[in-house]
This record gives C-alpha cells, structure tokens and sequence, in this order.
C-alpha cells in the first residue's frame, strides 16, 4: 500500500513537472508598413505585434492583421473581416494530440493580407502561406481539416509574417 502511495507521488510530480515545464512564444513579422498584428483568446487581446511567450499551453487562439486601409473599420475582435490564422500549442500527451495551427477564410473571414505561418523549435519547416483569396492552404468551409499543420514536439514555438 506504501509503494502505491509513493508511485502515485511520483507520477503526480513528474506531470506537474512537465506542465510547470511547458513555454510556447508567438513570434509575429508585420511587412504591411501600417495596421497591427492582433493576437486573441477567448475574446482577451494577448498581444499587438510583440512576441507573445506563456508558460504551459496556447489554446485555441487566433491572429490576425489589422490592415485599416484596406478594410473599413479594420478587423473584428475574432477576426471577422480579416485573414485568419488559428492555433493551439501544446505539448503532445499521446501521438497526435500536439500543436495544431491552419489559415481560415470561413465567412465570416476573408482574405485581407497576405499571411502566412512557419512553426519553429521544432517542426521546422512545417508552416502555411495564403497569399492571395483562392489560398488551397486555407479553410474556405470547416470540412477542410486536410489544411491544419501539426507539430507533435514539445515546447514548439510559431513565427506569424503578414504582407510577405
């Protein structure tokens, strides 16, 4: 019963271990000369161009650039109006449950600025461009998951470039 006790100890410290451990940073590259890169989650702006870095994992997030001259009134707080890119980094608990990021163009977003993503610390090289409205990288309905980029490495980070 001891030993159970003291297993269950372990387990449970490695996995606090590894949470504590877990840092993903969002790397943005504005080229547009003018607008704003615009990180959010969960309706909260998390960063306006400057490299967003959080301990433990990024959920469900999403990015997007505010390009005034082009859009009216520039970008919707999701990102209505604008070139979406949406992602989640998270270390990987079982094989494909790791970082996932895609370009969206489901309405009601629509092709703004060119955008584009590259994961980096691993999975390099793995990334997407969407550079004109006809991206083939990107969601134009939600049955296209073939366009979402996975990266199965801990502690990956994301390079975010607009108007390249």
């Amino acid at each position: 019963m001891q030993f159970q006790f003291v297993a269950s100890l372990l387990a449970m410290s490695a996995l606090i271990s590894s949470t504590l451990g877990e840092s993903h940073t969002i790397h943005f590259t504005n080229k547009c000369g003018k607008g704003t890169p615009t990180l959010v989650q969960n309706g909260v702006i998390l960063s306006t161009g400057g490299d967003y870095t959080h301990d433990g994992p990024i959920i469900s997030a999403i990015a997007y650039h505010t390009y005034a001259s082009q859009q009216p009134g520039g970008c919707g707080l999701n990102g209505e109006s604008c070139t979406l890119i949406e992602t989640t980094l998270k270390n990987p608990t079982t094989a494909g449950s790791g970082s996932s990021t895609d370009i969206s163009l489901i309405p009601p977003h629509t092709f703004s600025v060119t955008s584009g993503f590259g994961y980096y610390n691993g999975c390099d090289g793995f990334g997407a461009d969407c550079t004109d409205a006809n991206c083939p990288d990107a969601f134009h309905d939600p049955s296209q998951t073939w366009v979402q980029v996975a990266c199965q490495t801990d502690n990956v980070d994301l390079a975010i470039t607009f108007c390249d």
